[in-house]
This record gives structure tokens, sequence and C-alpha cells, in this order.
């Protein structure tokens, strides 16, 4: 039997050890406060007290100074960003003039592949960059204009050994044409033979035709371009006559112009009606019946500046072809930066018209008939205006342009 059992209480064994052990849970408390709040009091690190007031007006020097001296690095900054933003400009230019180059040596290479012949006096590259020529003159033709062409000869466009001294001032003429259908067939053969005789032909790789001459007009100006380093290039039709010196002195005012158009601008009505003269078939481009053509330089002679004719030799392939090569012409600018001059001189009327003007000391740079879009009957009558209206052999030889 147990002592219980027998109604027996004895006394815990278990109770002394109960009360050491609140004893210690008081105790572990205690050092856990007092070890708290040693713990809550953290001493600042070295370095990060708080400053004294001298400490602190230092910091403000030193501050102070921090931000003149940013604000002086800042605009030094900006002052070498404008510099380089000047010369990022002028890189640019200069890129944009070699890829200008670059594409007049890829389009003569081509053309030269095409089959057009290469003059002997072909343009190298300098590295100096000065211009050659003020000019490039080119005097458009055709296969039947032998006495035309004689007529200017004879008048305005100087032969042989005046032609060569002519090119030493910077002036380069030449007639342009084509070839026939039949390449190498009679009529070639007759522009060959009257090459030889005189030198004065650009041969176009083009097939000569009356709705073929916007063509002959961008593969004149793509021609041009890559034989000839020039100022300006002009064209001008075989029946009208031409002040050479006047032209040149014309040309020279606006040689600091990058792209200019000079002529005589007009804006002739959109012709619809099939048959008549200068009929535009895409006339439904142009508005409504009645509307006018935008504003082009007559095409008897009118002249544009090297980058106008870079632009026509690097995108030849793509620009569009109407009817009227004048208007071919002016379309091809009507949406770049350049500007169109509206020079009255340049389209005077034959005597008296243009001896009134030269008596006057208006000299005129071209003239000829509106009723024949040309000097009417030229090869008879080019020398009755160029005794008339001619500037004269003494004014070209002395001009300096």
């Amino acid at each position: 039997m147990s002592l219980k059992s027998r109604g027996e209480v004895l006394p815990s064994r278990s109770f002394v050890t109960q009360r050491w052990a609140l004893l210690l849970c008081v105790a572990s408390f205690c050092a856990g406060m007092l070890f708290t709040n040693r713990m809550w009091t953290v001493p600042e690190p070295k370095g990060l007290a708080r400053p004294t007031s001298a400490e602190s007006e230092k910091l403000n020097l030193v501050s102070e100074g921090c931000n003149s001296r940013i604000m002086q690095e800042t605009q030094d900054i900006y002052r070498e960003a404008f510099k380089s933003h000047g010369s990022l400009q002028n890189l640019d230019k200069t890129i944009s003039n070699l890829e200008m180059e670059l594409a007049a040596a890829r389009a003569a290479q081509e053309s030269i592949r095409g089959g057009a012949p290469v003059p002997d006096d072909i343009r190298m590259p300098e590295s100096s960059g000065k211009r050659k020529y003020l000019m490039v003159v080119g005097i458009n033709t055709a296969f039947s204009s032998r006495k035309r062409r004689d007529s200017v000869r004879a008048t305005w466009m100087p032969q042989g050994e005046k032609r060569k001294k002519l090119e030493e001032k910077g002036i380069i003429m030449r007639f342009v044409i084509g070839h026939s259908a039949t390449s190498g067939g009679i009529l070639d053969r007759a522009i060959e033979a009257e090459d030889r005789k005189h030198g004065d032909f650009l041969r176009l790789n083009h097939v000569e035709g009356y709705l073929e001459l916007s063509a002959k007009t961008k593969t004149y100006f793509s021609t041009a371009v890559n034989l000839w380093d020039a100022d300006f290039y002009v064209k001008v039709d075989d029946d009208v006559h031409v002040n050479i010196a006047t032209l040149g002195d014309t040309l020279a005012r606006h040689r600091s112009k990058p792209r200019v158009y000079i002529g005589c601008m007009k804006s002739g009505p959109v012709l619809s009606q099939k048959g008549v003269r200068y009929h535009e078939p895409e006339y439904w481009k142009f508005g409504e019946n009645g509307n006018k053509y935008f504003r082009h330089a007559t095409g008897q002679l009118y002249a544009i500046s090297n980058d106008l004719a870079t632009y026509i030799s690097i995108n030849q392939n793509v620009l569009h072809k109407y009817a009227n090569e004048d208007v071919s012409l002016g379309s091809w600018f009507i949406g770049l930066d350049a500007e169109h001059i509206d020079d009255r001189r340049l389209c005077c009327g034959t005597p008296p018209d243009c001896e009134w003007k030269a008596q006057a000391g208006n000299i005129c740079v071209a003239s000829f008939d509106w009723s024949c879009s040309g000097i009417c009957r030229s090869a008879d009558r080019m020398k009755e205006v160029h005794r008339r209206c001619g500037e004269g052999e003494n004014v070209l030889w002395s001009a300096s342009f």
C-alpha cells in the first residue's frame, strides 16, 4: 500500500526547486533590463558627431565653393558643347560634300561604263577644293542643225585656240548631242566628222528625239557635272544669241549661293488638249483644267549651280520627266531649298529690243524671238543679231570672273 493510500502527505521534493526557479527568472529579467538600457544608449560613431558652429561655418564655405566650382564647370561644359556643336555642323557639311562627290564619281563611272566618251580635259580630284571653272555652257543641238551650229561658231562661240583660251578663263563650251536610234549610222558618223573638225561636241549616252528632251537635259547635267568641276552649268538652245562675258558676269554674282536656279521664270498654262504644241499628257497632276504650271525657267537658256547639278546626277534614276523639258527641270527643284532667280536679261527680244537695251548700257545675256521659241530663221539671222546686240569681242577677253 502506498503512502498516499494510507493518508500521509509528504513535503514535495520540487518545492525548493520552484522557488529558486522563480528567483532566477526575476534576476534574469533585471539583468535583461539593465543590458537593454545600455544598448539603447548608442554612442555616435567617430566622424558623425554633430558639428560645432565653427565647423558648420567651414562646411558652408566648402559647400559654397563647391557650388561655385560646379557652376563654373557647368558653364565650361556648355561652352565646349557649343563648340562641339559647331564642329559637328562643319563635320556634317564636310561629310555631305564628300558623299555628293562620291555619288558623282559613281555616276560618272556608270556613265562611262554605259558608253559615254571621256573628254581629254576630264576633271581630276583637287586637294585644294577650289573650282577650276566658272561655268559649263551646253548648247543643245540636233542632227539636222548643222547650219545653226555654224552660225553660232561664226558669232558668239569662240573657235580653235580662242576656245582653249576661254577655257583658261574658266568657261567650257560644247554642243550637246546624243546618238541616233541606230548607233553608228550615217547621222552619228556625220557628227563624228564634224567633231573631228571643230572638237566642240559633248556626246551623251542618250537617244536623240524631240519627245526625249527631258531625258536629254537630265543626262546633260549628270554628264557635265561629272566631267567638269564648275560653279554653274548652263543649258542654251542653238538658235539663241548669247553674250558670254555678260553671262559669266551675271552668274559670278551668285557664286556664294549654294543652290541657285537662274533664268526667266514663267508659269504658262497646262495644255490638256491633244495634238497641240506643248501638250502635257499628265495635265491631271496639275489640278483642274485651266491651271498653270509652277514657276520655272523658260527653256531657251537657264543655269543651275553645282549642288543642283550634282543633285540631278545622284538622283537621275528617280527624277520624273514631263513632256516639256523646262517643266521637268523646274519640278526637280520644287521641293528643294533652292533659290529661284528671275533675270529678264536672259530673255531679251531680237533687234530692236536687245539693241536699245545695249545702247542704254544694259547689255542682254540672251536674245531670241518668243514667237519662234528661238531666233526665227536663226541660221540666216544670227550674224545680224550678233552685230547689233553683241557685247563685242574685247569685252570677253578683258573680262575677269
